[in-house]
């Protein structure tokens, strides 16, 4: 009798068993940063930016107006265009470095030949009397 039940849980058991499968766990990244697919940027950069608390301090306002926007690209404009007139009669078409004495209406530009390969441009503010000095190495 014993054998016979022995015999029934075994088949019993038999039944139960499950066949267990397995394979290797692969890692697959979701971050394009770090592999992932680059369509996925989007929506994980727009998450974040979601999830952002924090405010920049110093950006308490972005949104102008069409006018002071049109009034800062001209700005820009016409310090670019100064900056090059001034680089060109710094540093002549040849490469050589001209010294001298260039005033605008807010700043004063110093350009001394240092020698030896070195110039130093010096930059005073005319209103408040600060003044930047920068020392170029020109290799010449």
């Amino acid at each position: 009798m014993s054998k016979v039940i022995f015999g029934f849980f075994a088949v019993l058991l038999m039944c139960f068993v499950v066949t267990a499968s397995a394979s290797s766990l692969v890692y697959t990244p979701k971050n394009p940063s770090f592999g992932g697919p680059a369509a996925y940027g989007t929506y994980l950069l727009n998450n974040a930016n979601a999830q952002n608390q924090f405010k920049d301090p110093d950006a308490i306002r972005k949104d102008k107006t069409p006018i002071e926007e049109f009034n800062d690209r001209l700005q820009r404009s016409l310090l670019s265009r100064i900056t090059s007139t001034i680089s060109r009669s710094i540093i002549g078409i040849d490469g050589a470095v001209n010294p001298g004495s260039f005033e605008t209406t807010d700043f004063l530009i110093d350009v001394t030949d240092l020698g030896g390969g070195q110039m130093s441009i010096t930059t005073t503010d005319k209103v408040t009397g600060d003044q930047t000095s920068i020392v170029i190495e020109t290799g010449l």
